[in-house]
């Protein structure tokens, strides 16, 4: 049953998160590039128990309709948010391509989030 599952923005970790109850099973991490008005997405995972119900999608499609809601562009670095958009041609005024730019950001954030 997954009549707990929820998913929610969490900024102060930079990624939309699935819940299932209170246990965070699944997440689609971002960065922003705030000046730029842009949101790069980067990775997306949901546990291994909870494959094959559908949660990815749902996570994918919350994710990117509060992205576009906040004024934001998305930048697909992901390989399941880039498929997502892929299947989903509405989104496709609000997708910008990576470039080395936006790569270089992700590495800098993940190196100054990274534990000490």
């Amino acid at each position: 049953m997954l009549t707990t599952i929820t998913i929610r923005n969490n900024p102060e970790r930079s990624r939309f998160e699935v819940l299932d109850a209170d246990t965070v099973i699944g997440q689609a991490a971002y960065v922003d590039d705030v000046g730029a008005a842009q949101r790069i997405f980067y990775h997306t995972v949901i546990d291994e128990e909870y494959g094959g119900r559908g949660l990815a999608g749902m996570l994918a499609a919350q994710a990117l309709d509060e992205t576009v809601a906040a004024g934001l562009m998305i930048v697909p670095v992901c390989p399941y948010i880039k498929k997502y958009l892929g299947r989903h041609p509405g989104y496709a005024a609000n997708v910008l391509a990576r470039t080395p730019a936006h790569l270089e950001l992700v590495r800098a954030s993940l190196a100054h989030n990274a534990p000490q």
